[in-house]
């Protein structure tokens, strides 16, 4: 997906792997299996990002300018020097931010579905 300063070309939403390496960096910055690790954390075990989609994902995102590569580094003797540590971009925040509100009428939409409220209601409503 590319982007620009109004949003995605195109409307296509972000995929879940790049949403939730947007919001692991919206807590700061992070090396790759940080990313991992948060991710992980932050959905209690149900995402778990393998390394060929977290690293492919993190190409495009550096690609389209929803994130960068961070110049800061902490102590070497904390750190191993061949980690990249990267950031958000503002264009990022609001990607992600977009992306939650796109998501929030989705949900809401769905809730409004009489079917739905059935079946919330009732979990064996209208199932097989």
């Amino acid at each position: 997906m590319s982007w620009d300063d109004d949003g995605p070309a195109g409307d296509a939403p972000l995929t879940p792997a790049v949403l939730h390496i947007l919001l692991a960096l919206a807590e700061g910055e992070r090396h790759g299996y940080a990313i991992m690790r948060a991710v992980a954390a932050d959905t209690a075990g149900a995402v778990r990002l393998g390394p060929g989609t977290l690293y492919r994902s993190i190409r495009g995102l550096l690609a389209d300018g929803l994130i960068e590569e961070s110049e800061a580094r902490p102590d070497p003797a904390l750190d191993d020097e061949r980690r990249r540590y990267y950031r958000l971009t503002a264009l990022g925040q609001r990607a992600a931010q977009a992306e939650v509100e796109r998501l929030s009428r989705l949900i809401a939409l769905a809730r409004s579905k009489p079917l739905l409220q059935a079946a919330r209601l009732h979990p064996r409503a209208g199932g097989a």
